[in-house]
């Protein structure tokens, strides 16, 4: 059998292979409720076969959204709908997944569709929050730098983001440590200039995430697995790198986080990324080696062979597809037919299931 399409258990859960629907922004609701859409979006990668879907970047608050038009958890309100999407994940045979955020400094932009401008308190934004007083572009609006009360707010925010993400019936949490936004922010110390218990060494600029990561893990359940996504390097001098990402790792598995999903980039708009099939795997495969922890790889993974030759190589244990499963929802089952394995369809697909070759 492909290894791809091997069962993997973390904590007390079972999924059904190593596929994973990676965390991709919908911009499709408001005030922060979940729609139809996210019914329908999320739930037709369950029927395609992924082991985990995990919702998008959902905010912990309304000043962490990216735009006006992100997912959000921050009112009991939310959870009616979220916990509808995730029965109908479940029944399909994955397990839903949820990525809490906030974006910080690079809060308050339109959808990618309506231009992705930064919006200002006029046109329906809000002033953003960071680490410092440095904004994402020389000509955006300064964010505030958040102080003693902000970052334990941000804190208490994940934590209650966590509850409700319980109560609305997910299984697996992953913490957004990535692609520029407030954690990676506090990270890096191209966007982090504190001087503070909160910046300078790298003590310090992991400190938020720390805090985090313990806040949540007093509401959520021991045998529920907990993952952190990280920009494994800003791809800018003086950022934060792969050695940081290897030590933090460390720290992480340490503190009972049971997969490093490995991503890279989003810190600052002159990054040189070297993209390309797979180009971040090599971030996921030294993560995994040096710190034993599991590690997730997403990046251009496009092909079955591709996928599973990632994880037979060991180089990551589970594989996230972002932008391959809008194209095909139903990848992992296609992968099935590629690899000559069997996957169990929907009963009320069975009778359009490719004849496994000999």
């Amino acid at each position: 059998m492909a290894t791809l399409l091997e069962k993997l258990t973390i904590k007390g859960i079972e999924f059904r292979n190593r596929i994973v629907v990676s965390p991709m922004c919908q911009y499709s609701s408001e005030d922060g409720f979940a729609t139809d859409w996210h019914l329908v979006h999320l739930g037709s990668r369950a029927v395609g076969g992924a082991a985990l879907v995990i919702a998008e970047a959902t905010s912990v608050s309304p000043e962490g959204r990216i735009s006006p038009g992100d997912l959000g958890i921050w009112k009991d309100e939310h959870i009616e709908k979220l916990k509808q999407i995730t029965s109908f994940i479940h029944s399909q045979g994955s397990v839903a997944g949820i990525q809490l955020a906030h974006a910080g400094r690079k809060a308050s932009h339109s959808a990618p569709w309506e231009g992705d401008d930064q919006l200002t308190e006029t046109n329906g934004g809000w002033q953003t929050v960071a680490p410092s007083t440095v904004p994402f572009r020389e000509t955006e609006i300064t964010p505030i730098a958040l102080d003693a009360a902000g970052i334990k707010k941000v804190v208490d925010d994940f934590k209650s983001a966590a509850s409700r993400a319980l109560e609305a019936g997910f299984k697996v949490i992953e913490i957004h440590a990535a692609h520029g936004y407030l954690i990676h922010q506090f990270l890096s110390p191209l966007s982090n200039m504190r001087t503070d218990e909160y910046g300078g060494s790298f003590e310090n600029r992991t400190r938020i995430l720390l805090e985090i990561v313990e806040g949540v893990q007093e509401v959520w359940p021991e045998d529920l697995p907990l993952f952190v996504r990280i920009s494994a390097t800003d791809w800018a001098e003086g950022g934060w790198d792969i050695q940081q990402s290897v030590k933090l790792s460390a720290v992480l598995k340490e503190k009972g986080v049971d997969l490093i999903d490995c991503s890279s980039g989003g810190l600052v708009p002159y990054a040189k990324i070297q993209a390309g099939p797979g180009y971040q795997v090599g971030f996921a495969e030294q993560i995994k080696k040096e710190t034993g922890i599991l590690t997730g790889a997403v990046g251009f993974i496009t092909e079955s062979a591709q996928a599973d030759e990632i994880v037979q190589n060991g180089q990551a244990d589970m594989v996230l597809l972002a932008r391959e499963f809008l194209r095909d929802p139903y990848f992992p089952l296609h992968a099935a037919s590629e690899l000559n394995a069997d996957l169990k369809w929907p009963v009320q697909y069975e009778r359009a299931k490719p004849h496994k070759r000999s």
